[in-house]
Order: structure tokens, then sequence, then C-alpha cells
């Protein structure tokens, strides 16, 4: 195809002959093609440049507009989404706007700020996010500076059942008024369906913004976009709400006959889903009830499961509903509060009370909402009031047991069956239940990716300490699959923890594979119900880490990367006090500077846990 002679006078000759030699070498799609991806080019580019460009003197006034700050604190992704959302509708309303992760921004240009909107979500009983810590840490502490001429807004992520609901959050809120800072909006709080009352506090806000810059006289331009068409289209895509179907192509018994618990391996095939991830990502899963438990709540309730019912404007039958949309076991504030209105019990009423949140709490976890429409009977209740007292049913993160580079097109999982009984009655976790008893090969389940970018392997050949307790070997087993798969040669050394060596040892003969072709390092093992040989105690991995402190300290003053995955509530606590002691006593710190150390590897991203 000729090219025209034209060149703008912004291009020099030697572009101008790059140009050239481009477009002759293109058909007419990739023309196209190419258009697009310059213009997109263009927009990102444009809209980088704003959030970081101070904003513009207003033509009369000589002052200038206000700044945007966006801040998030994030365990799992969820508060990083948000806030990048929040960041990106606020670029194209046209204010300038600058997005943080707390865990890089620098807290003494905190006091400089202009307008500071807040995502912050909550971990465990009412910590900050792990990468926050530092931020918490400053801005409660007695160097944090007065606030005044600051504006705020916090968006709080949590989950209900925890005592400390959003607590993060609301300590942030609290602090940023105790300095002096002046109030944007109110604090939302968001539970773990927080995408509608989330979008409703982004946009509630920025219209505030927009409203208020408009009052001051720097009315906002709206953004950049692309002219319609340029772009070319796009695979719509895939996550938590549009979930890819894979297909069950492998699910198999971990553990051995006779074990106390039952950990399975899991392939799901993603051929056709376009869908990628690395070593530390999560696999969200999108689960069912069990068929059984709905029934049992149907019947406590003499409702119909082919009752038509309305879900968000979607016609479907209550036994639908029921299965696939609502949680129907674990009880929430919300059902309490619900039920105690209908039933009229005196002893819900004082659980629902915030006197008595600790107590609420213990009750929620003792107790699951069959048990509560059992002993709180209430006659002739309406489907969709019953609906309306329920949470919808959510996702469950899975760490990703696989490497694409080792297993193109496929997922593996690790997951172990939760079951108990309670109230003389057996009962199995959802989505584990599910995964070990009510699906089958060749069946498909909705998944999608979750990223999770504070678990990830260093580049190049950096040594690599990893530590982990049952299921918390899956995303070791990816790091050790990629590593393989790209000819790394840094040093490796595996911590893992289980109940019994000869019925628990999870993945036992690729470990043994991966140490006799010295993939692998060093592996110590610790299996807590095996009898030890003094007959005292049992053995968990931090024991087999004080064991070896000294030359796990070496490692790390050699540069390696630590990492730790498994349960929140017991082994991250147990391991991060232990990795305190070896600090101190190899390096001879005390406490204080052992601590220094120890958040130092964090900030450099040497020390990274996922915890569950």
């Amino acid at each position: 195809m000729a090219v025209a002679e034209f060149r703008d006078p912004v291009l020099t000759e030697a572009q101008w002959e790059h140009i050239k030699a481009l477009t002759t070498s293109l058909d007419s799609r990739q023309l196209v093609w190419v258009s697009g991806y310059l213009a997109g080019f263009d927009q990102a580019s444009t809209l980088r440049a704003e959030a970081r460009a101070p904003a513009a003197e207003a033509d009369l006034g000589g002052t200038s507009a206000r700044r945007l700050s966006v801040l998030y604190g994030s365990e799992t992704g969820n508060s990083a989404a948000l806030a990048r959302t929040l960041a990106e509708q606020a670029a194209q309303r046209g204010l300038v706007a600058s997005l943080y992760d707390m865990a890089s921004y620098k807290v003494r240009q905190l006091k400089d700020e202009q307008d500071v909107l807040v995502v912050a979500s909550t971990y465990g009983e009412g910590d900050p996010p792990q990468s926050a810590t530092d931020f918490f840490e400053f801005i409660e502490g007695r160097k944090a500076p007065k606030l005044s001429g600051v504006r705020f807004a916090v968006l709080a992520l949590g989950d209900s059942t925890y005592e400390h609901y959003c607590e993060a959050g609301k300590r942030l809120d609290r602090r940023f008024e105790e300095l002096g800072a002046e109030r944007l909006a109110q604090r939302v709080d968001c539970d773990v369906d927080y995408e509608q009352p989330a979008n409703a506090w982004i946009e509630q806000t920025l219209a505030l913004l927009v409203s208020d810059a408009s009052a001051a006289g720097h009315p906002p331009s709206a953004g950049p976009r692309a002219p319609a068409g340029a772009l070319p289209q796009r695979r719509a895509a895939i996550d938590r709400q549009h979930p890819f179907h894979a297909r069950v192509i492998e699910n198999i018994a971990l553990t051995g006959r006779g074990s106390s618990k039952e950990t399975r391996h899991i392939e799901l095939s993603l051929e056709g889903s376009g869908l990628s991830f690395e070593p530390g990502d999560a696999l969200g899963v999108v689960p069912t009830n069990d068929p059984s438990v709905v029934r049992a709540v149907l019947q406590e309730l003499d409702l119909d499961d082919s009752q038509a019912v309305d879900v968000k404007g979607n016609d479907t039958t209550l036994g639908d509903a029921l299965g696939a949309g609502f949680e129907v076991t674990a009880l929430t504030p919300r059902f309490l509060e619900h039920w105690a209105r209908l039933s009229g019990a005196a002893e819900l009423e004082r659980l629902v009370d915030n006197a008595h949140a600790g107590e609420r709490t213990a009750y929620m976890r003792g107790h699951h909402i069959i048990d509560v429409v059992r002993r709180f009977p209430v006659k002739g209740i309406d489907a969709q009031h019953f609906l309306a007292a329920l949470r919808p049913l959510q996702p469950r993160l899975y760490s990703i047991a696989s490497s694409l580079a080792a297993a193109p097109d496929e997922v593996h999982l690790t997951v172990s069956a939760l079951r108990y009984e309670l109230h003389g009655e057996p009962r199995a976790g959802v989505a584990s239940g599910q995964l070990s008893e009510r699906i089958e090969l060749d069946a498909q389940l909705p998944v999608y990716i979750h990223r999770n970018s504070n678990f990830r392997l260093p580049a190049g050949d950096v040594p690599i300490i990893m530590i982990g307790a049952g299921t918390g070997i899956a995303p070791f087993r990816a790091f050790m699959q990629e590593r393989e798969a790209r000819g790394a040669n840094g040093r490796s050394w595996l911590f893992f923890g289980e109940r019994n060596f000869r019925t628990d040892f999870l993945y036992q003969t690729e470990w043994q594979r991966l140490l006799k072709d010295n993939a692998l390092t060093r592996m110590d093992v610790a299996f807590s119900r095996d009898r030890r040989a003094n007959g005292e105690g049992k053995t968990y991995v931090q024991h087999r880490m004080q064991a070896q402190g000294h030359d796990l300290f070496a490692w790390l003053e050699e540069g390696a990367h630590l990492y730790v995955c498994g349960d929140a509530s017991r082994l991250a606590p147990d391991v991060h006090h232990t990795l305190l002691e070896i600090i101190g006593s190899e390096g001879a710190l005390d406490t204080e500077c052992a601590q220094a150390y120890l958040q130092q590897l964090q900030r450099d991203g040497r020390y990274q846990r996922d915890v569950y």
C-alpha cells in the first residue's frame, strides 16, 4: 500500500522514516489495530501525566485546584482494586488524582496533602493489612502531624462475622479527625458483599469533590477519552461477577488412609479462557450450597423451593436462589438483626446490641442459620422477606498450587475438606464440602483469578525460604515449578508442617524429587501428632525454625526472601514471634532492633505472607 507523502511538522525526519517503514509492512487490519493502540497509549499517557502534574492555576484567581490523593491498605486485593477504580473515575471527572499504596507511601508528606480518600481493609481481629502496618504506626503515633487544611473520607472493608468489623478503617477515620482534618463525607463500612455500597460511596464522594471544585471556581474538565471505535474489541473480562466455567480434570486425595483430615489435589482446565496467573496468585471459586442444607432450611420455614422470587431485578425460584445466590450456612449480624425483629426473641435482641459484640461473635461462630430458625421459629414468613436477611454467597479464594509454565492451560488447588460436628449434626464447609464431596470429573466450576501482588517470587537467582503448614504448601509448589521452568538456580529452603508423616506429607514424592535434583536445597518438616523421641510436647514448624536459627539468619543476611503461608490465627503469629527471637539471638539485637530488622524486610518485599 502506498503511503501519502505527508508529514506533520512535529515529527523529525528520522521519526518519519520509522513511520513509513512500519506502515508499508502492515495490512489494513493491522493498521486499524495500531491506530487504536496509539490512541489508547496517548490516552493513558495523558492520564498518567495529569495524575503526576500539579493542578493548573486558575486563570483569574491565581490559586490552584485542590489535589486528590487516594490511599489504600489491602490484604487480599479488594481495597487495591476499589482504590484504582476510585482514582480512574476521579481522573475521568477531571480531578487531579494520585494513587498510593500505604506500603510505599511517604508518610511525611501527609501534612502537605489537600484531599485524601482512604480505602482500607481489616485483617484478622481488627488489625490493618500487613503492608499498611508502618502507615498505621505513624499516623497513630506521637510523630503524626496536625492535618488542619486536609479534607478526608474513608471507605472501610471488613467481614461482619468478626467482632472488630471494619476496625482498621474506623481507626483511620477517628485518627484523621483527631489530627484536625476536615471530614468530606461520612465513613462507609462494607461487608464482604461490598460492591454496591462501595460504588455508591465512590460516586457520591467524587460528585461532592467536583461540586466543591466548581463552587471554588475550578470546574474540572472531563478526562480525555479515546476516539469511538479506535481501540480494538476486547474479550469481556473474567472476574468474580463474570467467572469462567473451568472443567474439573483431576480430583484426588493427597492424605493417606487413616488420616485425621482430608486434603485433596484438584486440577481444572483453563483451556479457551485466556486466563493467566503468576505463582502467588489465588483462584476464586464460586461455590454452591449443599442441597441438603437448603432443604433443611426450607423445611424449617415451611417454604416451597419452586416459589418465584426476585433477586436484584431477576426472576428465579427460591430453591435456585438459596442454592447458588445466598449464604445459608454462616450466621451474620444482618441475619441476627432481621430474625430478632421477626421473632421478637429477647436473646437475639440482646445479641444485636453493640454492647455485646464479643458475645455476638462467639454466638455466630457456634451457630448456623438453621440452628437459629429452629430455636426461634417464625411462622408464615414470606420467601422474599427471608432472602432480605441473607448475605450474598461469596467466592472462596484458594492459593494456586501450580505454575502455567509447568502446566499450561491448567490451574491446580490444594483443598482441605472442612468437616466438624455442631449441635449433634455433621457440618461441612460450603466450598470445601462441594469440592471434596459433590464435584464430579468433567463437571464445570465457575472460577476467576485473584491477583496477589504482595506474594511474588524475586527475579533471578535470589535465595528463598518458604514456611507453610497444611494447605499453605500450595503456593510453594507453584514457586518451585516456576523456578524449575525458568531455570533459576537460586537456593531454596522449605519448612513444612502437618499432623502425621505417614498420612499427611502433602506432595511428598515431588519434594523428594526436587531435593534429589538439587532444585530444592533444604527441607525441614514437622509433624505435630507424631510422637517425639523424648515424648515431650508437639513439634511445629516454628520449632524447626528455631533449631535451624543460625543458618536461617545467615540466609536472611545473604539476601534471602522469606514467605509464610497458612493459618492467620496460629501459624502466622507463631512464625513471626520465632523470627523475632532468631533475629534477636543470632544478630545480637534487642527486641526493638529485631522488630525494626523484620519491618525492614517487609518494606523491602523480602518478608511476605499469604495467610487466611
